[in-house]
């Protein structure tokens, strides 16, 4: 474990900058919306944004004022950003995103999770904060082997976690991290402090004659929209789960081409309702990321290497013993009904949000920040 820098050349932001200044866009067609992907008018903007107005050297030295360390764990390569409290007593907390995010979705958390006095919290609130990228994705990335699958990715942030001395800690994910803080439950059951998940992955537990029995007139609507937006929107899936090497070259040729990919679920799968819930900047930022470290193959190929996770009896068939907090926003494109939950987890923290989708701390940095600190809190009164 080495302390770590991120240094970008000019050289590679001047061939950024005329990549983007050569893309060669298809036709636009009149009056398209999202419905078959990303719109044209709306990616030509995006990236007259990111050739003019967009500055990298920013967000590289808002990066770099955050501790970082690099190393082997559990022989995955692990990049973290690590950001020690100033309160003594703080919670260590792990913070694990998935795909097509990056560390980039917390940046806006950490302050008021690191120093919750200055940000409207008290004392005992504060955490601190453990940002790895997973492996194979950014600053972790890419991976080289094979191998980096879920349970992989698991023991490399429990060794990440024990060696930088926090022997019992809270892990948090969305997504593939969602997966990830599952395993964690699974396997390291002695060494968390809780679990707290936002994206409920909706697997029927084994063993029931009618699974949707226990579900309510509500959770049915939520699992039939569930169905339905995998229905229309699987195509990344099966794509990067069974070919990500024929998608990869195109996502690290063309960064217009990589951000039409990435960005797309950005709009799809948030809580858009009052408008995109982030900046122009911020999801560039998360795009830099992919790009600058050619990671874009390695993140698609985690999707191949865990395919058969989300539905694994031995995972899902077991249910985790750690105290467990799940957070469900009204856009999230997966839910599952709170019987189910309740079968696969130990759950004594539920909270219904009144705003976001997929990317909560992305999102709705403020009611993510409550609703672990709300959770935290319950871990103490137990």
């Amino acid at each position: 474990m080495r302390a770590f820098t991120i240094t970008t050349s000019d050289a590679e932001l001047a061939d950024l900058r005329d990549r983007l200044s050569r893309t060669r866009f298809r036709n636009d067609l009149p009056g398209e919306g999202w419905d078959w992907g990303t719109p044209q008018p709306w990616l030509r903007r995006l990236v007259e944004h990111w050739l003019h107005r967009y500055n990298w050297r920013r967000t590289e030295a808002e990066l770099n004022a955050l501790p970082q360390i690099v190393g082997d764990f559990a022989g995955l390569r692990v990049h973290a950003f690590v950001v020690r409290s100033r309160h003594p007593d703080a919670t260590p907390l792990l913070l694990c995103h998935g795909w097509p995010g990056s560390v980039v979705e917390f940046l806006d958390c950490v302050p008021a999770l690191v120093d919750p006095t200055a940000h409207g919290g008290r004392a005992e609130d504060a955490f601190h904060v453990v940002l790895p990228s997973m492996p194979g994705f950014a600053l972790s990335g890419p991976t080289t082997a094979p191998g980096a699958d879920v349970p992989a990715i698991a023991d490399s942030f429990a060794a990440l976690m024990e060696e930088l001395g926090h022997p019992r800690f809270l892990a948090q994910g969305g997504d593939w991290g969602a997966f990830v803080t599952r395993q964690l439950g699974l396997r390291y059951p002695g060494r968390l402090l809780g679990a707290h998940i936002n994206f409920p992955w909706a697997v029927a537990p084994p063993g029931l004659d009618d699974p949707l029995a226990e579900a309510t007139p509500a959770e049915r609507e939520a699992l039939e929209r569930t169905t339905r937006i995998y229905g229309t929107d699987n195509g990344y899936y099966v794509q990067q789960a069974t070919r990500p090497h024929s998608l990869g070259p195109a996502l690290e040729d063309s960064p217009a081409g990589l951000a039409a990919w990435l960005l797309e679920k950005f709009h799809t799968w948030s809580d858009t309702r009052e408008g995109l819930p982030f900046t122009l900047d911020r999801l560039l930022d998360n795009t830099m990321l992919y790009w600058l470290t050619g990671t874009a193959t390695s993140a698609a190929r985690q999707y191949a290497e865990s395919e058969a996770y989300g539905s694994d009896p031995e995972v899902w068939g077991h249910k985790v013993e750690v105290p467990t907090g799940i957070a469900l926003y009204p856009r999230e494109k997966t839910r599952s009904p709170r019987r189910w939950s309740e079968r696969q987890w130990n759950l004594v923290h539920w909270a219904e949000q009144p705003r976001g989708g997929h990317f909560a701390a992305f999102e709705q940095p403020g009611l993510f920040t409550s609703d672990l600190r709300d959770f935290t809190r319950k871990l103490r009164a137990r």
